[in-house]
């Protein structure tokens, strides 16, 4: 398959996406002062004779449930102070608190409620990544929470036991916002899982990991200079918001929730002995059965749940590896895109004595095949430069309108010699094929996010239940965040046998400080393209 190559720029020129579409660069400056108030430093721990720390484990959100069994969650959006590297206070953005946020947990079948503030100087949201949401509740660019605004989302949770997370999704801002800091975990607990043998004490055995990558200024501030064509690539990775964490073990099993919550950064992840690991879950939940491996890849915005053996008193480094296969992009441009980095992601400190593990099930979920049997509609998705099928974002454009409970089949294919992946909104889909051939143990379970490779073709099924709305898209985009900012994106509205859409419409007159517009409710003319 020929991928048309564009030409580059040295890495030092800022102007390489304006030389390929002509597009304006987005603000990416930085202020220390510019938040309205600013939350107490996130204490760490001091480091120990190697220089690392203690692995900070994200709170559990507190949460109140009201007399009617509506269960209540509050965030802030606030900048602070945060020591990243040990030794240095490095600006951040957070969710009540310095960086990150607290990891939300809910059940199957209990409605939420959220009250989320927005203390920080731009307008930001609150977008529920893999969540199955109603389209005016999703968070993406349509909800935008101004400064000093609320918002106030709740619905309830229909979805099986999965590792989601929560995190900003502003048109032409969410990677600056996300590197900042703005990111957290949200987990599904269902009753199959609680009835498993799985290692499920949250911040003992069952431990939240959000890997991500970033580069400091000499006075440790984030340095938000030089993006390059997959966006802000680091030299430091960053474990639950601080480099060079380790964590201690006291269980022969320990699972891990992994999160690659990087803006471009991919990794290939295993463990500096070669020790093997099982695969337990993906995107949007637990696999069928475990999978025995040594390395699994995730691209920005993929989550895995992996459960690692120990020995005690053996350390085990987690590494992120250089791609064996370059991720499928060509030998000279594999570097440039961070496919030959290696890194030091977390140390595991078994304990001398470690408390008993249960075995792990031989059987973990009910998941059959994929069936496209009944499929109402297929579509196309070619992804290319900073467009999709052609086209850069138009916030007052809707492409499509699926009919809710219908299968569709989508096809998505890297037109590309650029790395790109492809994220839906409120759904988790199955993988038919690669390239036409099924896919591999570890992605054939639910996923909401999938890597495409330059030149490879990735075929999805999928349904859209329950919600319809004539009036707020959902999104579907390259979860690449400089990509999705700089138009990789397009949007659909759900509607139910007959429903006509009125789509909402933006304000395009834009704030060129945060690239964002207003919205209002209205009957647009552009539903059903």
């Amino acid at each position: 398959m020929n991928i048309q190559s564009r030409p580059r720029l040295p890495r030092t020129r800022l102007s390489r996406r304006t030389f390929l579409l002509g597009l304006a660069a987005t603000p990416l400056a930085l202020s220390a002062g510019c938040a309205t108030r600013q939350p107490d430093t996130v204490p760490v721990a001091v480091s120990d004779t190697t220089g690392r720390r203690p692995l900070p484990i994200p709170p559990l959100a507190e949460s109140v449930v009201d007399a009617s069994g509506v269960r209540h969650f509050a965030l802030t959006a606030a900048a602070g102070t945060t020591e990243i590297i040990a030794g240095k206070s490095t600006p951040t953005w957070g969710y009540s608190g310095s960086v990150l946020g607290p990891t939300i947990r809910a059940r199957r079948g209990e409605t939420v409620a959220f009250t989320i503030d927005n203390a920080l100087p731009e307008t930001t949201t609150v977008h529920w990544h893999g969540v199955h949401v109603p389209a005016r509740f999703d968070g993406g660019p349509h909800q935008s929470i101004a400064p000093g605004g609320r918002w106030e989302p709740s619905w309830t949770v229909n979805q099986p036991a999965a590792t989601l997370w929560y995190h900003p999704h502003p048109h032409g801002s969410t990677e600056k916002h996300a590197y900042r800091g703005l990111a957290g975990m949200f987990l599904v607990d269902d009753d199959e899982t609680d009835a498993s043998t799985l290692p499920r004490v949250y911040g003992v055995d069952d431990i939240p990991l959000v890997v991500q990558d970033r580069r400091f200024t000499v006075d440790g501030s984030l340095d938000e200079s030089d993006p390059t064509d997959v966006g802000l690539l680091g030299d430091t990775i960053v474990t639950n918001g601080i480099a060079d964490a380790y964590l201690s073990v006291r269980t022969e099993l320990v699972r891990l929730r992994i999160l690659n919550g990087s803006g471009g950064r991919m990794y290939n992840l295993g463990f500096g002995g070669g020790e093997e690991f099982t695969m337990i879950g993906s995107d949007g939940g637990l696999l069928a059965e475990p999978v025995r491996a040594t390395r699994i890849a995730l691209s920005p915005g993929e989550r895995t749940e992996i459960v690692v053996a120990v020995r005690p008193g053996t350390p085990m480094m987690l590494r992120a590896f250089p791609f064996d296969d370059r991720a499928g992009v060509a030998r000279d441009e594999a570097a440039q895109y961070g496919l030959t980095d290696s890194f030091d992601v977390l140390e595991l400190r078994p304990a001398a004595d470690l408390e008993r593990s249960a075995a792990l099930p031989a059987v973990l979920a009910a998941l059959p095949r994929p069936d496209a049997s009944d499929v109402v509609a297929r579509r196309r998705f070619d992804l290319q430069w900073f467009m999709i099928n052609g086209e850069r974002m138009d916030m007052n454009r809707i492409d499509f309108t699926p009919t809710v409970d219908t299968t569709e089949v989508w096809t998505v294919r890297n037109a590309d010699n650029w790395p790109h992946n492809f994220h839906v909104h409120d759904t988790q889909f199955r993988i038919l094929d690669i390239d036409g051939t099924p896919p591999p143990p570890v992605l054939a379970g639910w996923k909401d996010t999938v890597y495409v490779a330059p030149g490879s073709e990735v075929r999805l099924v999928l349904r859209f239940t329950e919600y319809t709305d004539p009036t707020y898209p959902y999104m579907f985009h390259c979860h690449l965040m400089l990509h999705e900012d700089q138009g990789m994106m397009g949007q659909f509205l759900v509607l139910a046998p007959g429903q006509e859409p009125a789509p909402v419409t933006m304000d395009m007159d834009m704030d060129m400080d945060t690239g964002m517009g207003a919205s209002r409710p209205g009957a647009g003319g552009h539903g059903g393209h």
